[in-house]
């Protein structure tokens, strides 16, 4: 029903640049939140930036100042720029979005497939 699918992950040494994209498609009657989360090896998945129902943005500390979700409503797609990459910042990053697929249906979790960042020191 619906799909989430990123992109630009890769290798980049600390200080670098790296966007991601995420474009949802299928039945999107609505998105009501849309955003993305990173899993180190050994560690818990963890909110990075995501939009919230009302439209605000929230960050994780580890993350403000460095990185900037932004979103182009009209194409469905969220994108994550990550600036001053560290080696921590190492992880699968995976998109989130909450969407009504239909007027009649109820809201569901959908999840993209992740994209590797590496970042190395």
């Amino acid at each position: 029903q619906v799909q989430l699918v990123e992109s630009g992950g890769g290798l980049v040494q600390a200080g670098g640049s790296l966007r991601l994209s995420c474009a949802a498609s299928g039945r999107l009657f609505s998105i009501r939140t849309m955003g993305w989360y990173r899993q180190a090896p050994g560690k818990q998945r963890e909110l990075v930036a995501g939009f919230t129902s009302g439209g605000s943005t929230n960050y994780a500390e580890s993350v403000k100042g460095r990185f900037t979700i932004s979103r182009d409503n009209a194409q469905n797609t969220v994108y994550l720029q990550m600036n001053s990459l560290k080696p921590e910042d190492t992880a699968v990053y995976y998109c989130n979005a909450e969407v009504k697929p239909t007027a009649w249906g109820r809201v569901g979790d959908y999840w993209g497939q992740g994209t590797q960042v590496t970042v190395s020191s």
